[in-house]
């Protein structure tokens, strides 16, 4: 049974969360050769204060880039 893990920062709408969950599920489906009831996504969203890039968080660095 595969099992994806996605981490992603919050802020993404529910249309788009549920596009990708599918798309997931079609591609490994597809690749594994696994039946896509089998197949489970889960989604992390993550705070942007909770995400570091290069030292920073992302919330600090989306306040810079303005």
């Amino acid at each position: 049974m595969p099992f994806i893990q996605v981490n992603i920062i919050e802020g993404r709408s529910p249309e788009k969360k549920e596009r990708l969950i599918r798309e997931l599920t079609d591609l490994t489906s597809e690749v594994l050769e696994a039946p896509v009831e089998n197949v489970r996504v889960m989604i992390n969203e993550l705070k942007p204060e909770h995400w570091g890039i290069a030292g920073e968080s992302v919330k600090k660095r989306r306040e810079n880039a303005k």
